[in-house]
This record gives structure tokens, sequence and C-alpha cells, in this order.
């Protein structure tokens, strides 16, 4: 265990931001190299892989689920020193993610053929079972997060991403072997690394000298615990979801302005996602360390844990937004020659950059609302922010001459009235959940 209660809070969260930067920046990279081989197999294939695609963000917003309930409440047993809480906390977790992912597991295998067919159904065949052991992974990372240790992790993770981008070509085109698989390769590579993963940093956990360790007596299921879990992580993972209604309503909208238009928000959209991907992995962090000071009753390390993190998050988006607002044109020129899809690219990144250190704010506000262990509030600004932009675009896009750029200028303002939103309800959230306790001996005025 890392204690994040005493020391620099700014070293800790450098620390950990590295951490969850390499994970994240290695998982983005397998992400691109697989598309690369599988785009050399055909569109069929690229389309396969697309299908799948659907899966991995419901697994997404899933896990994201269970490991910000599991990272809450590991972290506040953490700070409090209470390890036989923290131990009964993340094997009630690994429960509840086996139990997850055996649900999807045969959800999906039900329904795999007539979800999707020929090549992607045979591509789902062994993704299915590598997206159901992911649930597990991210119950045993988030453990740890919420413990401070985020180092076995990152290393068991980033290996398994190497090996992935390693076996893709070898099994897709049969390298070595003479025996091609095409797309199925691609998902048996991923279902290998994900099985050579789960078994890895399981075995971190199989010492009982460890502060987190694998315990039987403590697998029977407990349902208030689970339901403490999913009390955090039920609106987190309901906030991730809800990016996917806003892409869905922006691609729905762009549709009559052509493929080129669809093109450049694609585009443009990755290269945003590049660049936040510094401050997801400083708010990723900020949880654990608030967490573990909220645990631990120490106010004033939380208070300071907040500011660090949102002036790192504004120095790093306001660099972010000054390359995406100058360097514009040569980061387009970079996935495309049309001069039209660089054209809308251009006028994309202009306009949201302005909007990128509110992002980075509400990025670490939202992980600040989950360490308090209430995610509610970021949930009900996510939802109110998704709908001053949604209704406004689909009655405008109804009319001549609607121009893209007002979904772009929409986004920024909701962007900023949600920062506003999130920064007056998390005072009022640190108020009511850190207020001073009167001492053991001396009774509360409610009492």
């Amino acid at each position: 265990m890392q204690d994040l209660t005493t020391g620099s809070v700014t070293r800790h969260l450098l620390k950990t931001s590295s951490f969850m930067l390499v994970t994240m920046v290695f998982q983005t990279l397998y992400f691109l190299v697989d598309l690369y081989w599988v785009g050399r197999l055909g569109k069929e294939s690229v389309a396969a892989v697309g299908v799948a695609g659907n899966l991995t963000f419901v697994v997404l917003a899933l896990s994201q689920m269970l490991g910000v309930g599991t990272t809450t409440v590991v972290s506040h047993a953490a700070g409090r020193k209470d390890r036989d809480r923290a131990v009964l906390l993340f094997n009630q977790s690994q429960v509840l993610s086996m139990v997850c992912g055996a649900a999807f597991f045969i959800v999906m295998m039900l329904i795999r053929v007539g979800y999707a067919r020929t090549l992607a159904a045979d591509y789902l065949l062994w993704f299915i079972p590598a997206m159901s052991l992911q649930f597990a992974m991210v119950a045993m990372g988030s453990a740890l997060r919420g413990t401070g240790n985020f180092k076995p992790s990152m290393i068991v993770q980033t290996a398994t991403v190497i090996l992935n981008m390693l076996l893709a070509p070898i099994l897709i085109f049969g390298w070595f072997t003479g025996k091609p698989m095409g797309v199925g390769g691609a998902a048996i590579s991923t279902l290998v690394a994900v099985v050579v993963g789960v078994l890895w940093l399981s075995r971190y956990f199989t010492s009982g000298n460890e502060f987190l360790h694998f315990r039987r007596a403590d697998w029977r299921p407990q349902f208030d615990t689970w339901a403490g879990m999913l009390k955090i992580g039920l609106p987190a993972g309901a906030e991730f979801a809800l990016t996917a209604v806003y892409l869905f309503i922006v691609y729905t909208v762009s549709r009559p302005f052509g493929a080129s238009a669809q093109a450049a928000f694609g585009i443009g959209l990755r290269l945003v996602q590049s660049m936040f991907l510094p401050v997801v992995a400083l708010a990723f962090a900020a949880g654990p360390v608030a967490g573990q000071n909220v645990g631990a009753r120490k106010a004033d390390r939380v208070k300071t844990t907040f500011l660090s993190a949102v002036g790192m998050a504004v120095a790093g988006t306001a660099v972010s937004a000054l390359i995406g607002y100058f360097a514009a044109e040569r980061l387009m020129r970079v996935f495309s020659h049309d001069a039209e899809v660089i054209r809308v690219g251009v006028d994309y990144l202009h306009i949201v950059a302005w909007s990128f250190i509110a992002s980075g704010v509400v990025f670490v506000s939202s992980s600040m609302f989950q360490a308090l262990g209430n995610a509610v509030p970021p949930m009900i600004t996510s939802v109110s922010r998704i709908a001053l932009i949604a209704v406004p675009i689909l009655i405008l896009s109804r009319r001549a001459g609607f121009d893209l750029k007002v979904i772009w200028y929409l986004s920024a303002f909701g962007v900023a009235l949600q920062m506003i939103a999130n920064l007056v309800l998390l005072r009022r959230e640190f108020l009511l959940r850190m207020a001073p306790q009167p001492p053991a001996d001396q009774p509360s005025l409610s009492a």
C-alpha cells in the first residue's frame, strides 16, 4: 500500500498520473495498431472489428461503473488504515466482477449471431470471452489504485498490450505458422493477452503479506456491500455512457453534410482525445489520492488535492489548447489530404480549443465527487449539458443554412456551464461530507 495521507500531495499526483498515462498511451496505441493490421485484410474485416468495437464501449461503461466504486470504497478503507475492511471490499469487488463478466459472456454469446453475422460473428466468438475477462482485470486494477499502488497494473497492462500487438500479425497473416486466421486471429490475440494479464495480476494477490489479497472467507456475496459500490459507480458509468449519446447526435446531424464532415469530426475527436490523455490520467490519479484522505478525515489535504489537480489540469489543457488552435491544420493533414475534411476539421479544433480548460476542470471535479463517495452531481450536470446541446442542435439542424459550427459553439458553451455547476456542487458536497465531527466522548447536536 502507498500511504497517500502523508507527504506531498503534488508529488503523489505526479507519480500516480505518470503510471496511468503510460497505461493509457499503450492502450491507445494498441487500438491504432490493431486497426492497422486488420485494415490490410479489407473493408469487410474493418467493418467486423467496428461492429465489435461497439461492445468495447459497452464494456468500458460497465467496467467504469465497477472500477470507480471499487477504487472509492477501497481508498476510504485504506485512508482509515482499516486493512481488514479493505481486504473484504477487494474480495467482494472480485466476486461482483466475476458475476458481471459471466452475465456479459452468457448474454452476448446467446445473441452473437443475431448481433453480427459472417466475419463479425467469427470475430465475436473470441472477442466476447476477452471482454468478459476485462471485468476482473478492471476490478483488480481499481482496487490497487485505491491503495495508491498504480505500478503493478501499469506493468501488466502495458505488457499485455505489447503481447497483443506482437501476436496480432502472426495470427492474422500466419507469419511463422503458415496458417493465417484472418480477422479471427486479431480476436484470439486479444483473448490470449487478456488471459495472460488476468493470471499475471492475480498472482499479486495470492500472498497474504500484501495489503490486498484473496481471502476465500470473504467470497460469499454481500449484497449491501455491492450496493455501496454500485451507488458510487453507477452514476459514473452513466456519465461515461452519455458520451455515446452526444456522439450519436453529432454523427446523425452531420450526415447530410457528407462523408467529409463526418470524417473531419472523427479525426478531430481522436486528436482531442489524444491531447486529453494526460488530463484523464490526472483525473484517475486524483480520485484515490483524495479518497484516502477522505477516509482519513483530512479535509485540508482533500482541498489541496483538488487545487493541485486543477492547477495541473489548467496548465496541461492550456498547452493542448494552444497546440490544437495554432497547429490545427498541420494535425489534420497528418490524417487526411482532402481539402474539405481539413477545412471542417480545422474549424472544429479552433472552436473546441476554447473549451479545453473547462473540460480539464470538469474531469478533475468529477473524480473529486467520486472520491467523496457521491457521483450523482456530475452525472446530473452531464445530462444537463447533453440536453442543453442536443435540443437546440436537433431544432436548428432542420432549418436552412444550418452550419456545423453551431454544434461546436454550443458544445464549448455547454462545457463552460458544466464546469461552473460542478464547482458549485463540489463545494456543497465537500461541506456536507467533510464537516468536522464531534469528539468521540462528546455527543453530537443531533444525538
